[in-house]
């Protein structure tokens, strides 16, 4: 019934918008032919915000994935290159949280392991929100920047890389099945910067599933118990997402959803110096405005990345989406 309903709204929705395509095609037919310039304007204006609302209603069709609809984790780890890389890994988690709060989405930090120096070596936080994975499930793989370095004394420029993960929050609906013999449970003392983030407790609980080697951490709650069963969580939910990857790539052979994000799978570069840009490295898509992308502006990438997964290329609607 439900899928019914949301057929009968989709068709709806498409004749709503032809008969004001139709509509507004007359009155610019009718305004020219009466020389009225004004009637003119207006229904070109008119088609203007009706393809923006095709484009829009164009990105949600691309949001009905199995899982789009659910929260989502978020993992940032700085890659090797110490204080440079996990500065870096602090920049994208800043970016990310920026990007969801510009959506109105909630976030909670679930774990934050801080730098020797400066920013961090890993972070782990749940946005919470509609489509909130759909919408981000894109974006895991290696992230690059170049930049001159502002922890080097000679002003050298430095090329800098760290990894983003994405996975969703798995509801009661999806059944994953772990044997406890195959998971080791490490219990640590928390590590990250306390506050508002983490509680500095020794309740900090590590999960490592054996069979496929994902292991997760959690230290957001004051008691390992809590810890314990959000951790679980943070499992079934990292599985599940393997799964949905493997399905993906056995159905559309995209190339862009592996599970490997080696170093040797970019998928985008930041460069600040010796000119700006951001540029993805799958879709072409790029911007001149660094500073916007890295203060949450990443809708343009993410709309690009999810038409060519859908399509093969970027509908050019997209592109004028605000």
């Amino acid at each position: 019934m439900q899928e019914r309903t949301s057929l009968e709204d989709s068709l709806q929705g498409i004749g709503k918008v032809m008969r004001e395509l139709d509509d507004n095609i007359e009155m610019i037919e009718l305004g020219e032919a009466e020389g009225d310039q004004g009637v003119v304007t207006e229904a070109e204006n008119a088609l203007k915000a009706l393809k923006k609302e095709v484009a829009r209603r164009e990105l949600e069709a691309l949001l009905s994935g199995e899982a789009d609809r659910f929260d989502t984790y978020l993992e940032v780890h700085a890659g090797a290159g110490g204080t440079e890389s996990q500065d870096w890994a602090s920049m994208l988690l800043r970016m990310y949280t920026r990007w969801a709060e510009k959506h109105g989405f909630k976030i909670e930090y679930l774990e934050e392991t801080q730098g020797e120096e400066a920013g961090i070596k890993s972070a782990t936080i749940q946005i919470s929100g509609h489509n909130a994975y759909g919408w981000l499930k894109t974006e895991g793989g290696v992230h690059r920047l170049v930049r001159i370095s502002p922890y080097d004394s000679n002003a050298r420029r430095h090329t800098s890389f760290s990894s983003v993960a994405i996975f969703p929050v798995v509801d009661d609906s999806i059944k994953i099945d772990i044997n406890e013999s195959d998971v080791r449970v490490d219990t640590m003392r928390s590590g990250g910067a306390g506050g508002q983030h983490v509680n500095k407790t020794e309740s900090a609980v590590r999960l490592t599933h054996i069979p496929s080697g994902v292991a997760v951490v959690c230290q957001a709650g004051r008691s390992q118990h809590k810890n314990k069963a959000q951790a679980w969580d943070m499992l079934r939910a990292r599985l599940y997402e393997i799964e949905l990857k493997k399905r993906e790539e056995k159905a559309a052979a995209d190339q862009a959803a592996k599970t490997d994000i080696g170093w040797g799978h970019q998928i985008r570069s930041y460069v600040l110096q010796p000119y700006q840009m951001v540029k993805d490295l799958r879709t072409g898509v790029q911007t001149s405005d660094t500073s916007g992308v890295l203060d949450g502006d990443l809708d343009e990438f993410m709309a690009a990345t999810l038409a060519q997964r859908a399509f093969g290329t970027s509908p050019g609607a997209i592109d004028d989406v605000d």
